[in-house]
């Protein structure tokens, strides 16, 4: 993993010979000191660290593709991958065969269009339609999350909105078999899902579509934060818990039926065909729920577990874990940058270390050695028993909680203190009602009779949201957390893998110095005192209070939100504006530290008052060469993207989402940029000066 960090840290495509070279080195050498076991762990690290490099570096290369360049509006045909119906309208993806006037190495393969109405077309079908594309946003401020990335590594090139009618034509060609299948699925389960919420109704039927189907826009917004606050978001996931619930049933199932019959159970290893059962049941489990990132990795996680068991293997070990780590590493190492990644490798993790600890507890216990009376007696056994398994429950709820609270609150932005009570709940309800009714549903669909048992899952949904609600509405409910120090979460991680990874104490230590060190920079991430959207149509300005104020004509809002909740603020988008920004039809003026001011323009008339007035000036349009002010402008801010200033009681220091050096695939450089513009100051001098105040 720490390979694929360093690959993306690098501000251009690396060459992959090198890193190739290193590594069979590194392998040779692990090879010749292997019965040294200190040098042969060093040679094996190095080697794994360059292993990881040249992964990423051929998953870039692999999936490579165009990406629109600006915005532009096309006319579109092509074949439709998938499609989400929301409440108002819908979202569908369509892979490109024709972009009319589009130049061809501008053409994405694929896009992700948006649409007012409700879809009249689905998966597999040909449409033509004209659209509204821009690039994959790039994140809103320094070190934010980049969807741009995400689209790249999805091989989605542009996203936007379809406008006019969408037209279902012949197709010119047939689609691969690939893609006529996933379309196949995709209608399958946009079918159940409606079915699903129509029977149920209200969030609750949303949320018992996306358990059951993976299709989550049929959610509102309001039950999205009420689950968010109560800290189970991950009901509307198809993650590894749906996944092991959906294997353990196969698993068992299949076992019991074959040990019905004595010739097969005394004869046979029934519970390795079991585990094989088990696997056809995940894999299918994955396609018919879209077989979407998160879940081909618990499905790779749940695959290796079983064929542990075929392999007369410990199901559940940290070697098993490493191995599925290895399997995305090698397949999607771009995942583990991702949040879905983080959280279920770090709960899956914990659980596994508590599980191991308790095991060697209770092999020590029946140790035969032991004296009578440290042994464990059976008087009162049964009781113990039930009182052991919900207390084993909380455990390991706890556990994992403490394993991912650091990512959730580097990702999301806030905390559920009463996660404990909330999770062995939901997941008492998705073991006894989600998981079985939907296997047991989709079974039934076919023939019409699945009513009665979306009934049933949507009382266990009922319960939840019940809890869910008890917990938004308790004090202190939720936490909410600013975003970290660049350093943070590298060292949180390290402290998460000290703690589950060592089996002794006193190199588990070493995981407190690892996590004070996480904290100090969780508690102290940069403040900026503006930050400046990429599109340069949206300023965030700090007032005197410390609260951010949105400033600028086209407001967005989700990028003011993304704002507000990287800041720990808690108070609604639309709240935020700034009530003493003086805005006109060229302008708005915001204040700033020590009696300075900040533009936003959004006609050229304005430049020549406020280049002279202002001390920052942003703008969507292009800025004269002899502006005063410190500018970002269209040509700035394709090479910096967002942008945060921070005041230092002389000047403004500039802090950029990305290098002016900066050309990887999903972030290039600007077409035309020369060697001299790459490093050209803003106007207005250095990017850290402060113009004379007029």
């Amino acid at each position: 993993m720490g390979g694929v960090a360093l690959n993306m840290a690098a501000d251009r495509e690396p060459v992959l010979w090198l890193p190739a070279l290193l590594m069979g080195l590194c392998a040779t050498l692990a090879c010749i000191c292997r019965t040294r076991p200190l040098a042969l762990g060093i040679w094996v690290g190095f080697a794994a660290l360059f292993a990881g490099f040249l992964s990423m570096g051929l998953r870039t290369a692999r999936v490579e593709a165009p990406v629109l360049d600006h915005v532009r509006t096309v006319k579109l045909q092509g074949f439709v991958e998938e499609v989400d119906i929301r409440q108002a309208g819908g979202r569908f993806i369509v892979r490109v065969v024709d972009a009319g006037a589009l130049p061809s190495r501008l053409t994405p393969h694929r896009v992700r269009v948006t649409t007012r109405t409700t879809p009249d077309f689905a998966a597999g079908d040909y449409v033509a339609f004209a659209a509204r594309l821009w690039p994959p946003p790039r994140a809103v401020e320094p070190g934010g999350y980049d969807f741009s990335r995400d689209a790249y590594f999805e091989g989605v090139g542009a996203v936007g909105t379809a406008f006019g009618t969408i037209a279902v034509l012949p197709p010119p060609r047939d689609a691969p078999w690939r893609e006529r299948l996933f379309a196949a699925i995709d209608r399958a389960r946009n079918r159940l899902a409606v079915r699903v919420d129509t029977i149920i109704g209200g969030d609750e039927g949303a949320i018992a579509a996306a358990m059951v189907t993976g299709k989550r826009d049929f959610l509102s917004n309001d039950a999205k934060d009420l689950i968010r606050e109560a800290g189970i978001f991950h009901i509307i996931t198809i993650s590894g818990l749906q996944m092991t619930l959906v294997a353990g049933i196969f698993f068992v199932l299949a076992r019991r039926l074959f040990a019905l019959s004595p010739a097969l159970a005394l004869n046979y290893p029934i519970k390795k065909w079991a585990a094989g059962i088990a696997m056809i049941g995940s894999l299918l489990y994955d396609i018919g729920t879209g077989s979407r990132v998160g879940t081909e990795r618990a499905l790779i996680m749940t695959l290796i577990v079983l064929g542990a068991v075929i392999l007369d293997r410990r199901a559940l070990s940290m070697r098993n874990l490493a191995l599925a780590v290895m399997a995305i590493v090698a397949l999607e190492p771009d995942a583990i940058l991702g949040v879905s990644f983080q959280l279920s490798f770090a709960a899956v993790a914990a659980l596994i270390a508590v599980m191991e600890a308790r095991l060697s507890l209770l092999d020590h216990r029946r140790d035969p050695l032991l004296p009578a009376r440290d042994r464990p007696q059976r008087r009162g056994a049964l009781a113990v028993h039930f009182i052991d398994k919900p207390l084993r429950l909380v455990l390991a709820a706890f556990c994992a909680t403490c394993a991912t609270a650091s990512f959730m609150a580097y990702h999301f932005h806030d905390l559920s203190p009463y996660v404990l009570i909330g999770n062995p709940l939901t997941l008492a309800v998705i073991e006894c009602f989600a998981v079985p009714g939907a296997l047991l549903g989709t079974a039934l669909y076919p023939l019409g009779l699945d009513a009665p048992v979306w009934i049933y899952v949507g009382f266990g949904i009922k319960f939840i949201l019940y809890i869910a609600r008890f917990i938004a509405a308790a004090p202190g409910s939720t936490l909410h957390v600013r975003a970290f120090a660049p350093y943070a979460l590298p060292l949180l991680s390290l402290a998460v893998m000290s703690t589950v990874l060592w089996r002794s104490w006193l190199f588990r230590a070493s995981a407190i110095p690892l996590a004070v060190l996480g904290i100090i920079g969780a508690l102290n991430g940069p403040r900026y005192n503006v930050i400046i959207a990429p599109s340069g149509d949206l300023v965030a300005v700090r007032n005197a209070e410390g609260k951010l104020q949105i400033v600028g004509k086209r407001y967005n809002g989700f990028t003011a939100e993304q704002w507000l909740s990287a800041d720990a603020d808690d108070r609604d988008a639309a709240s935020a504006r700034d009530p003493h920004a003086r805005c006109d039809r060229d302008a708005c003026i915001a204040a700033l530290p020590a009696g300075r001011l900040l533009s936003v323009v959004t006609a050229p008339p304005a430049f020549q008052e406020d280049c002279v007035r202002a001390a920052v000036l942003v703008s969507t349009l292009a800025a004269p060469t002899d502006c005063r002010a410190q500018v970002f402008d269209p040509s700035r801010l394709a090479l910096t993207g967002a942008v945060g200033l921070t005041w230092n009681g002389s000047r403004f220091v500039v802090a950029a989402d990305r290098s002016d050096l900066e050309d990887r695939p999903w972030s290039p450089m600007p077409a035309g940029v020369q060697n001299d513009e790459m490093i050209r100051p803003p106007s207005g001098g250095t990017p850290d000066a402060d113009p004379a105040d007029p």
